[in-house]
């Protein structure tokens, strides 16, 4: 198998997924059966400037370069050969967002990440507009909002896109986006898979865009579906994301998509009926729709799947970073104490203690707001851990607190789709690296939201592998071909194992309690900006 993957190399015949995710870039390469052979990873983190989370595109570059080059390391030192040819290469990168451009192709003002929720006041009148949801950190809100604070630099605008809009225009000249990415933009017409006319129209009429001299759609990127060629590789894009030269451009590149696509693709959920959780520094479920919803809904994004299928999105802004930030301090604790133990032992011993707990979590609460969170009406995030004097504070208690503070948010959004849209979901898949501790999240999310909770083998690769996928589709497509279609014959065979769990009924009753607790709790959260 190693000679054929060498050869497969050597040929030029494997595919490059790059994805920028919040905490980490990382860059797969996949053969011809679309199995990962090599990877490389660049831990990067976002900073606050000016009142909003941003990472400057000088950071942006050197992490491509830095991600690829330990990709190109990896093949080396495996498979002792050179990364010179790829057949294609897709870009993803978190959703949303605000990346505007001049007419010279400068940056007006930095990068506003889907962090940033000080849009509420242009949210809450596009969405009135529109009778159509317009979350906080969609870039058609964020630009609203400079406009209602009569920024300077809003008339200059000559090109707004997401960050996977912005590295797949780096590397090929072209100024596109997927149907997916696209759609946490502005909203998508589901019959043509481009930006809705009326609202399009509603847009430019308002007060502050004619004064602006804007025309939306004259500054949004053109939209593609999955499968379409969006340009090639040029030799500035192949230098920047390899400066030694060896990397040789002309290969096809996909529509860039956004994390919430690549996740749909790197889980087989893109049919009617099929969904997905995807959890890291987010935590987001897509719901692919039979039928529109009954009425819109503050909790509740309506975007699409890569190939342009209505998804109902369920997105919260905080997911696993104070769970995380606490293992840390458990494996400093660890470390301390004089013991070297890989830190994915640690996740793997405190993840596992969770299932020895009280299924209540001992009435231990934990509220992981880093960040604003509009599902739960928070403004501004501020971590917090409450217990009463009786309640029962152990290991055990505390993990699964932590456990359900990842998840509790999607709950309270997933709750309107089953029960007020009374919207089918036979199963979701879960990918992201919280899963890769077996059966733990799985069994506490199945029981969290009352649902069979299913994870492939490939859960911990992520968007990264799904927007290899989506390359590896648009070089491999046959005439008429489908995504659904390709992703089932050809990628999720049988040699692609999945485990499913059911919901557990005694977490499920103790989550039961645990929500009780944390809806009453929420007021405290919301109030404690106020004073800290």
């Amino acid at each position: 198998m190693t000679m054929k993957i060498i050869e497969q190399i050597e040929a030029g015949q494997v595919t490059i997924g790059i994805e920028l995710g919040s905490t980490r870039i990382k860059a797969v390469l996949i053969d011809q059966r679309h199995e990962t052979i090599a990877q490389g990873n660049h831990d990067w983190a976002n900073q606050l400037e000016g009142g909003h989370w941003t990472y400057s595109l000088d950071a942006v570059k050197e992490g491509l370069r830095a991600a690829y080059k330990d990709l190109a390391v990896n093949v080396r030192r495996r498979y002792g050969t050179e990364l010179r040819e790829v057949r294609a290469i897709g870009i993803s990168a978190m959703m949303h967002g605000y990346l505007a451009f001049d007419e010279e192709d400068e940056l007006l003002v930095p990068f506003r990440t889907w962090r940033n929720v000080n849009t509420d006041a242009a949210s809450k009148k596009l969405t009135e507009l529109f009778r159509y949801n317009i979350p906080h950190r969609w870039s058609i809100a964020h630009l609203y909002q400079a406009m209602l604070n009569r920024e300077d630099h809003v008339p200059q605008i000559r090109f707004l896109t997401t960050l996977a809009g912005y590295v797949h225009w780096q590397l090929t000249e072209k100024k596109v986006l997927g149907v997916g990415d696209a759609a946490g933009m502005f909203p998508i017409n589901d019959a043509t898979g481009d930006y809705e006319p009326q609202m399009l129209e509603q847009f430019n009429a308002l007060d502050e865009v004619r004064l602006a001299g804007l025309q939306a759609e004259q500054i949004l990127p053109r939209v593609l579906s999955a499968g379409e060629p969006a340009g090639t590789l040029t030799q500035a894009g192949a230098l920047l994301l390899d400066p030694s030269g060896t990397l040789q451009p002309g290969c096809l590149l996909c529509p860039p998509e956004g994390d919430a696509g690549t996740g749909m693709v790197a889980t087989n959920t893109i049919t009617r009926r099929t969904g997905n959780v995807s959890a890291g520094t987010s935590i987001f479920a897509m719901v692919v729709l039979e039928k529109a919803l009954s009425d819109y809904y503050p909790e509740i994004d309506m975007v699409t799947t890569p190939d342009g299928k209505p998804v109902a999105m369920v997105h919260c802004n905080n997911g696993t970073p104070e769970t995380d930030a606490w293992v840390g301090m458990f494996s400093d604790l660890v470390k301390e104490l004089g013991y070297h133990t890989d830190k994915i032992r640690i996740y793997d011993v405190l993840y596992n203690k969770a299932l020895e707990a009280e299924p209540d979590a001992g009435s231990v609460i934990s509220i992981n707001y880093l960040a604003g969170e509009p599902i739960a009406k928070v403004q501004e995030g501020r971590p917090m851990y409450i217990r009463r004097p009786d309640s029962n504070l152990n290991l055990a208690n505390f993990m699964l607190s932590q456990l359900y503070s990842i998840c509790v948010t999607l709950k309270l959004g997933m709750d309107i789709l089953v029960e007020d849209e009374q919207v089918r979901i036979e199963e979701l898949l879960g990918h992201g690296g919280v899963f890769k501790t077996e059966r733990v999240m799985q069994t506490v999310m199945a029981s969290v939201l009352d649902v069979p909770m299913a994870v492939y083998r490939s859960a911990g690769e992520g968007g990264a592998w799904g927007i290899a996928l989506l390359a590896a589709f648009a070089a491999e497509r046959e005439q008429g071909e489908t995504l659904d279609r390709f992703l089932a014959e050809q990628v999720f065979t049988e040699r692609h194992a999945r485990s499913v769990i059911q919901p557990d009924v005694k977490l499920k009753e103790g989550f039961r309690l645990y929500l009780e607790n944390y809806r009453r709790v929420l007021e405290l959260e919301r109030l404690a900006s106020e004073y800290f």
